[in-house]
């Protein structure tokens, strides 16, 4: 197992694309769909999740297992945080019962 400071775990860029096809070609499937997160080893990119449907690609050389749970632990976590609504979006949507039931009382 990982200590929390053995990896990196980010977002990919425009600039991570070689990068991305490399991990595809070594793990032998097809490129990955954007949005991607990067996980990466000492540095190097070593395992790569795609946020749109779920596909690993890693690097077969490296002792990537316990970083792939770690990049479906952040990618969950990332998927859940941006389907729920904002705060501001909740109280307003609480509010609104308040307000409608002031009027109908007036």
């Amino acid at each position: 197992m990982f200590s929390s400071t053995a990896y990196t775990i980010r977002r990919a860029t425009e600039d991570d694309a070689p990068a991305l096809r490399r991990l595809a070609a070594l793990d032998s499937c097809p490129a990955l769909a954007h949005p991607v997160l990067i996980g990466e080893l000492d540095g190097a990119p070593a395992a790569a999740l795609s946020l749109a449907d779920g596909r690993l690609a890693a690097d077969p050389f490296l002792p990537t297992g316990a970083l792939a749970v770690h990049l479906r632990l952040r990618g969950k976590g990332l998927l859940a945080y941006d389907r729920e609504p904002s705060l501001a979006a909740r109280i307003r949507t609480a509010l609104r019962p308040v307000a409608a039931r002031r009027t109908q009382i007036a």
